[in-house]
């Protein structure tokens, strides 16, 4: 749940895509007009490794996609705000004032961290920094700012979370009526699948069926030839039922002749073609239609195994002079044994 309210609050506030970007450059511009200030009351060397320390920390508070932020990627964000703060509070006594802008820099990318679904740590950075000034403050005897240098962390952050509260009521809404689209779009894309489905029955019913079925509907008397293509047909719609991925014209055509003859034949069909490619798909066809080219009599079984076999389709034809088994594989390696 808490995972899904993040989510849903990170996509509220823009924080994805592009707009992720931009919110990203406003953010590291922020921390660089408030820190730029650093340099004329601390040494070069902290105050620049203080800088790159928040700055990255607003990178990685930001960049890293997961929701909540990952702990490893929290634990380096909480500590980056007092270990800043403590480098840029040297000669805390040339001026208090303007050894809390740190702090300001610092208050953002916790901030933001709340919206990374990481409250608790978030308010953790908020007590380090806090600390942290405190203790500088007393040491150098510049107790006028620390209330000052305390206080601006937690007001953003406090901020930042009673935010969050109140957008909860939204984040539930928007959840429900994200399940709701997802799905009526699910069932939309059954449906259509389903009529698609039918009207590609009846398009091929209405192509093999409609001469014969006219003729009966006339009460003229059938042919012996007529009876045979009636039960050939009837075969061959049953194959389009039983077994709807083989039936292509190549093995449709393959079939009606192996029946012909006297051949049982069986098309059965398990599923297992789902996610197969086009060319394993034909491989498996044109053995199939081989073997019912071949055989005279007796029966051939065809099948499609299901999903997750290491055997894709098996071609099983019973003669009486020998049985033999053709097995197709899913890297497309063919094996016969008689």
């Amino acid at each position: 749940m808490a995972e899904a309210e993040q989510f849903e609050l990170r996509d509220l506030l823009g924080l994805r895509n592009r707009s992720a970007w931009l919110f990203l450059i406003m953010l590291e511009a922020t921390i660089g007009l408030y820190m730029v200030r650093n340099f004329a009351e601390s040494p070069l060397i902290p105050v620049v490794l203080a800088l790159v320390l928040v700055v990255v920390a607003g990178v990685v508070v930001l960049v890293i996609p997961v929701d909540p932020l990952p702990w490893s990627a929290t634990v380096f964000v909480v500590a980056a705000a007092p270990v800043a703060t403590v480098l840029t509070s040297f000669d805390a006594e040339h001026g208090w004032s303007k050894q809390v802008w740190t702090a300001f820099a610092a208050s953002y990318v916790l901030a933001v961290l709340v919206l990374r679904g990481r409250l608790g740590a978030a308010w953790l950075g908020v007590l380090g920094t806090g600390v942290v000034i405190a203790v500088v403050g007393v040491v150098a005897g510049v107790r006028s700012g620390v209330l000052l240098g305390a206080i601006v962390p937690v007001a953003t952050v406090a901020g930042v979370s009673m935010f969050t509260a109140i957008m909860r009521p939204t984040q539930r809404s928007l959840r429900l009526l994200r399940e709701e689209a997802t799905m009526r779009a699910a069932a939309e894309a059954t449906m259509a699948a389903e009529n698609g489905e039918r009207d590609r029955q009846l398009a091929r019913l209405d192509k093999v069926a409609r001469p014969i079925l006219e003729r009966i509907a006339e009460g003229a008397e059938l042919t012996c030839d007529e009876r045979e293509q009636c039960r050939l047909l009837e075969a061959e719609l049953r194959d389009g039922l039983r077994a709807p991925h083989l039936a292509t014209d190549e093995l449709n055509g393959a079939a009606r002749g192996a029946r012909s003859r006297g051949v049982e034949v069986v098309l059965l069909d398990d599923g297992g073609f789902a996610g197969v490619p086009g060319w394993l798909r034909d491989q498996v066809i044109a053995a199939a239609a081989r073997e019912l080219d071949s055989a005279n009599e007796g029966s051939v079984t065809v099948r499609i195994l299901p999903m997750g076999r290491r055997i894709l389709a098996t071609v099983l034809v019973n003669a009486p002079d020998q049985d033999r088994r053709t097995e197709i594989d899913a890297a497309g390696a063919v094996q016969v044994s008689t």
